[in-house]
């Protein structure tokens, strides 16, 4: 009979012998681990939505209230709201901070400001003002606690009546000037705006939101040119093309920093158009877009109707 001595250092030795065995075959099943690991897809963090409080209210004479999209927001899933400016009842910090605190308890971001300003002026002054006014919106965006605000280049005026303009986006410049002045104009004007952005962490995405910006050459001059400031952005409006919008699209929507996506439920505002979304979706996609895709419904349906088709529409979209 063996002694329990005996039986121990067997046990022991059994063990020893299955934990080296166990370790010289580690590192093949360890590399065939990393093998599988670096063969997998990278991960694609989903796309975001947001909606824009304009989805509700299209300049008509009783502003609907931003307290009520907020809330809409949050009951429809949507991940954030974006501010119109024009749409808030007032620049008063308590009214503000309120905003922030229903978006907040609603789960919600506020990812960008959209403001309006023009620096297609030859009045110098003019100019300024759109610059002060921009800069003050900086302000405005730092206490609503929004990274981004959402900029235009502004036009020359004279084309909006023509009844083909939301097609060919074509403006005559005022006499005596040339587009080639006002890309300058846009340039320096966002450049000194840019000064107080970058100081305030706040991103000035400029838009192709018709006027000069509706040239897809002349935004992206202009873009170019001031790319290098880490406050300059861009956002892309996918219904605010002239001509074939997909190539557009495509070719600056990897550098873009937010989507404006349009939907014209029971007739648009002002034009018609229908977007292939499942195609912008994919381009988006393949060109590694990650911010926010901000829903603007400028249909005349009703916007709650029209607003959560429009999610869906979004979503199977963008994430495929």
């Amino acid at each position: 009979m063996e002694n329990s001595t005996s039986l121990s250092r067997r046990s022991w030795l059994k063990n020893a012998a299955v934990i080296g065995a166990s370790a010289v075959a580690a590192p093949s099943l360890i590399a065939k681990a990393d093998s599988k690991a670096s063969k997998a897809a990278p991960y694609s963090p989903p796309i975001r939505f947001a909606v824009s409080t304009y989805s509700y209210w299209h300049f008509e004479k009783v502003k609907y209230p931003i307290e009520k999209v907020i809330e809409n927001a949050s009951k429809l899933g949507f991940d954030g709201v974006e501010i119109l400016h024009r749409q808030m009842e007032s620049e008063e910090v308590s009214y503000m901070n309120k905003l922030k605190r229903l978006a907040f308890d609603a789960g919600l971001a506020l990812p960008m400001l959209s403001i309006h300003q023009s620096f297609v002026q030859p009045d110098v002054e003019r100019r300024n003002r759109d610059i002060a006014h921009t800069k003050r919106c900086i302000g405005l965006a730092v206490q609503l606690g929004i990274p981004c605000i959402r900029m235009n280049t502004g036009s020359w005026g004279t084309g909006r009546s023509a009844p083909d303009y939301y097609k060919t986006g074509k403006e005559t410049p005022l006499p005596g000037y040339t587009d080639e002045d006002a890309i300058k104009w846009c340039i320096d004007g966002l450049g000194e705006c840019l000064v107080d952005a970058e100081k305030a962490g706040v991103i000035l995405a400029i838009e192709n939101h018709w006027g000069l910006s509706s040239n897809i050459d002349y935004l992206e001059r202009i873009y170019t040119a001031l790319k290098d400031s880490p406050a300059m952005g861009l956002n892309l409006d996918t219904g605010n093309y002239v001509g074939d919008p997909y190539p557009q699209f495509e070719r600056l929507v990897g550098v873009a920093d937010i989507i404006q996506a349009k939907t014209y439920y029971g007739g648009g505002h002002y034009y018609d158009l229908e977007l292939d979304y499942p195609r912008m979706g994919k381009i988006a996609r393949d060109k590694g877009f990650k911010g926010y895709v901000s829903l603007e419904m400028e249909g005349k349906e009703n916007p709650d109707i029209a607003v959560p088709k429009s999610l869906e529409v979004l979503r199977n979209a963008f994430n495929g």
